[in-house]
């Protein structure tokens, strides 16, 4: 591997609210998922986030999920495949039209939290999905949690397709992530993150949280923009990268 995105989750802030280190995450990433009113985020703060990254070269992406921002939109609602795309479709929308206000434009799509998990193991909610991506705005790309159902429905209906694998989550055997009420879901340590990054950069195999390993793809690498040791993680891993020679750059350009 010789090149490779840094994506986090930015924009998820609303009203008066903020959520993060947004400016400073953007002068360590390549891409960012920016909320797009449902799970977090309003008008202003799209635009906010929007013009900080296309003054800062990083590459936007819609980071649609569940309408529910008490619950971070990491509450499973369950919506039909109708409703799912109803939800995506106006989330890619509003982002979209804040990005064309802000004179950029955005370049892919990332489901988030609740969603983007469910979107994981279930391939009727992968569908739902990528039909809304398809008929409102076939040129965007799909960044999908490596080896899921979404990766295999957006890659079977011809969307340009990505594969992320995250620096702060824990891995299960069967290659999803540890849902985060489980122990080791998630990884606050930058140097114990490295590590088991370097081990997978390796050889291909993201160590789990059993101990044993399991094989997955990887265009980019997802860090969580709203945890406090953010920072801290994404210049570590974007330090480890390049100190193994690995370009750091947009998977979409």
């Amino acid at each position: 591997m010789t090149s490779i995105d840094l994506n986090a989750d930015l924009g998820e802030g609303y009203g008066p609210w903020r959520m993060g280190d947004d400016d400073t995450m953007m002068d360590i990433v390549t891409s960012a998922n920016i909320a797009c009113g449902g799970h977090a985020g309003d008008a202003a703060t799209m635009h906010s986030s929007v013009t900080t990254a296309g003054r800062k070269g990083v590459v936007v992406g819609a980071h649609p999920g569940f309408d529910d921002k008490p619950g971070f939109g990491r509450r499973r609602i369950p919506l039909s495949p109708l409703e799912l795309q109803q939800l995506i479709a106006s989330q890619l929308g509003a982002l979209a039209a804040i990005a064309s206000l802000a004179a950029s434009e955005v370049r892919y799509i990332k489901p988030h939290g609740a969603l983007g998990n469910w979107a994981a193991v279930d391939s009727e909610v992968s569908r739902a999905i990528v039909q809304a991506v398809k008929c409102v705005y076939p040129e965007y790309a799909v960044l999908a949690i490596s080896g899921t159902q979404l990766e295999v429905e957006a890659r079977r209906a011809g969307l340009d397709t990505y594969s992320e694998i995250f620096a702060d989550r824990g891995y299960g055997d069967d290659g999803n992530l540890v849902p985060r009420s489980e122990p080791g879901a998630m990884i606050e340590d930058p140097a114990e993150a490295c590590t088991r990054l370097l081990r997978f950069l390796d050889s291909g195999k993201m160590p789990t949280v059993s101990g044993g390993s399991v094989s997955l793809a990887a265009h980019s690498i997802c860090i969580h923009g709203d945890s406090a040791h953010a920072v801290s993680m994404a210049r570590a891993v974007r330090q480890i990268l390049l100190d193994n020679r690995i370009t750091v750059a947009a998977f979409k350009r």
